[in-house]
């Protein structure tokens, strides 16, 4: 397929997946119960972190911690005691427990009370036009409060060389606004040309079909070649891409 011609693909697919009936099946539901911008990032924080696995139970758990949270979650981050999180206790999603989740909650009260919350912490400090260095940073600030060992697999490392899909998803959420109702676009500061596309399975399959990516494994490499060819495609867009080469992968079986 010659480029025009994936490209023009492409955007049919995006059109088709990128519309308020892909919330449904999506874990992206889950912040669309808040109004509140805090709320918002801190439900898709959550329910990211929690997104690998079978969708159904993803978005059954997101809901779940939700309502541990009084539905709530920015006041209860701010304002809780230690006592409150015993109701925690008992949570599970797959290897995330709830002393993870514990965990979880007083990293993001540090990150409120004294970073300026997720948008500031997550945000690109140095030249480049990716998230690699920022979402390593973002995880030095997360665990320099005292914590289990335990939990810092829970949050990837670019720098590492991990694909940190599930970060780069929640990034999309809230940096990407793409008047379609579905990327909360809240994120004003960030600039949506800077994200990459949250590879899995899925996209990365689709992306190798399309040839967009040759690299075999799906980490950090194959994030930046992907990058590159998505944005030579749209470069003030380029993780739209991701509802074409997503829904290819899950719906279409392509």
């Amino acid at each position: 397929m010659k480029k025009a011609e994936l490209k023009e693909f492409l955007d049919e697919k995006v059109i088709l997946y990128n519309n308020p009936k892909f919330i449904d099946s999506d874990p992206i539901q889950i912040p669309h119960l808040f109004s509140k911008k805090e709320d918002i990032e801190i439900a898709g924080f959550l329910t990211a972190i929690i997104s690998w696995g079978n969708r159904t139970m993803i978005i059954r758990n997101a809901h779940k911690m939700m309502e541990l949270l009084d539905s709530s979650p920015h006041d209860f981050i701010l304002n809780h005691q230690e006592k409150d999180l015993k109701s925690l206790e008992g949570f599970v999603h797959r290897t995330f427990n709830y002393i993870d989740f514990q965990q979880f909650i007083k990293a993001l009260k540090h990150i409120y009370l004294q970073h300026g919350g997720l948008e500031t912490v997550l945000s690109i400090q140095d030249q480049t036009k990716t998230y690699q260095t920022a979402i390593n940073n973002f995880k030095s600030v997360f665990f320099e409060i005292d914590h289990q060992q335990r939990t810092q697999k829970h949050i990837s490392d670019p720098l590492k060389n991990s694909a940190a899909k599930r970060i780069n998803m929640f990034l999309r959420w809230m940096v990407r606004n793409d008047k379609a109702g579905v990327d909360f676009g809240v994120w004003k500061t960030h600039n949506p040309s800077y994200l990459s596309c949250p590879l899995d399975v899925h996209s990365g399959n689709v992306a190798r079909k399309l040839k967009l990516l040759l690299r075999k494994q799906n980490d950090w490499k194959a994030v930046a070649e992907l990058d590159q060819n998505l944005r030579s495609l749209d470069p003030s867009d380029p993780v739209k891409y991701d509802f074409a080469l997503f829904g290819l992968g899950v719906f279409e079986k392509f």
